[in-house]
């Protein structure tokens, strides 16, 4: 059997069961953790799907989530404005003490670097600016978005899934070029939480019974954005696209298995873990 829907309240549970009795599909009802959920018989799948679908179309009703389960819970953050003065904090200090170009031969995201082992770079180079406009730039990004993932995962886990996925948008690229390609700014990590965000609500819409066309509005839209924002000159669209794509992954995983807003020791251990990467990534580069 498959599963039709689940997460559904004993009541909307009720009557996905009695419009498909109606409809003369058999179905199977069971009670989970996180609420009730609906099989069907695998043959009769698509039809069982598409007598919902015109249920859900006569009667404007799509089913509601149990009420102990808070998926579209969010409380404001500021983290994103912390991070975005933490970026002024290492470009005032790296262009102001050392020289530019040296401090991005030996931090920034060089591909051949990379692929030689020198994985900090995919960390460090997401702290390193070319001059005040590109500073500024991802500073607003980050000081919005990052905000926004912060405010949905909380600020620990927010943090920490935007410094993977600007890590891993650097590593996939370097993966990509091999060689001959050196980056760095925050912008990977900034479209890293759009892509969250994107990849978070496309699974809360599809948890909550949305159609499947509007369900994808999210990833349009985020997409929509990268095209407007993460395309320029001297811009590195493919490190912002991995950057995306990593961050549609994260919070398609988020959003599955963070049933329930993570708690505050989460969320410290998870801002202890981000802490200790971007320390960490410095001193292997340093030392």
């Amino acid at each position: 059997m498959l599963e039709l829907y689940d997460r559904l309240s004993k009541e909307s549970a009720d009557i996905c069961g009695l419009v498909l009795t109606s409809s003369g599909l058999s179905f199977k009802s069971r009670k989970g953790l996180a609420g009730w959920s609906i099989w069907v018989d695998e043959r009769h799948y698509p039809d069982a799907r598409r007598v919902i679908a015109r249920y859900f179309e006569e009667n404007r009703w799509s089913p509601p989530l149990p009420e102990d389960v808070p998926v579209s819970k969010t409380r404001s953050s500021y983290a994103g404005v912390w991070a975005a003065l933490l970026l002024a904090v290492f470009y005032f200090f790296t262009s102001g003490t050392l020289d530019g170009q040296t401090v991005w031969a030996a931090f920034g995201a060089s591909a051949e670097k990379i692929m030689s082992g020198e994985i900090f770079r995919t960390v460090t180079a997401l702290m390193l600016h070319a001059d005040m406009a590109h500073l500024t730039g991802n500073m607003a990004g980050m000081a919005l978005f990052g905000s926004a993932v912060c405010s949905v995962a909380g600020w620990g886990v927010g943090s920490l899934m935007i410094l993977f996925s600007g890590a891993l948008g650097n590593l996939a690229n370097a993966l990509v070029y091999q060689n001959g390609h050196l980056s760095i700014g925050a912008s990977t990590a900034v479209f890293g939480a759009v892509g969250f965000l994107s990849g978070c609500q496309f699974i809360r819409k599809r948890q909550a019974g949305v159609r499947r066309f509007a369900a994808w509005l999210p990833i349009a839209g985020g997409l929509a954005l990268l095209a407007m924002l993460g395309a320029g000159l001297h811009v590195d669209i493919t490190a912002h696209f991995f950057g995306f794509f990593s961050g549609i992954i994260l919070g398609v995983l988020f959003a599955v298995l963070a049933v329930r807003p993570p708690n505050t020791h989460i969320q410290a251990a998870c801002l202890a873990i981000c802490i200790f990467l971007i320390f960490f990534s410095w001193g292997w580069g340093l030392f």
